[in-house]
């Protein structure tokens, strides 16, 4: 599975994805700085890449347009980049199973 993880995340996390199986990279590596959500959102569709972001914008585009890519929406606060991917190693494998099953919003918080 692909994953493209969003500005607002540290990418840690990418890196942290990579090392357990899946492909994953920061918007900052793909995307020029301050790139629109929008360019985001198409960027993963042409790549079939899940975002995982904190932005509310990709939960609405989701909503709206059933063809685009899934998303990973992180509803947590501010935290450490330790805590972060703790909380998310705990989470990966339900957010795995769910993206197997086809869900195409998944929030967590």
């Amino acid at each position: 599975m692909h994953f493209l993880i969003d500005a607002q995340l540290p990418p840690a996390l990418a890196y942290w994805i990579n090392d357990h199986g899946h492909t994953s990279e920061h918007v900052r590596d793909v995307a020029s700085e301050g790139a629109s959500d929008r360019r985001i959102w198409e960027y993963a569709g042409s790549i079939n890449a899940v975002i995982v972001s904190k932005d509310d914008d990709f939960f609405v585009l989701r909503s709206i347009e059933p063809d685009g890519p899934s998303v990973v929406w992180v509803r947590t606060g501010n935290t450490r980049k330790q805590k972060l991917l703790e909380w998310f190693e705990a989470l990966f494998p339900s957010i795995i199973s769910a993206l197997e099953r086809g869900e195409r919003l998944i929030e967590i918080n």
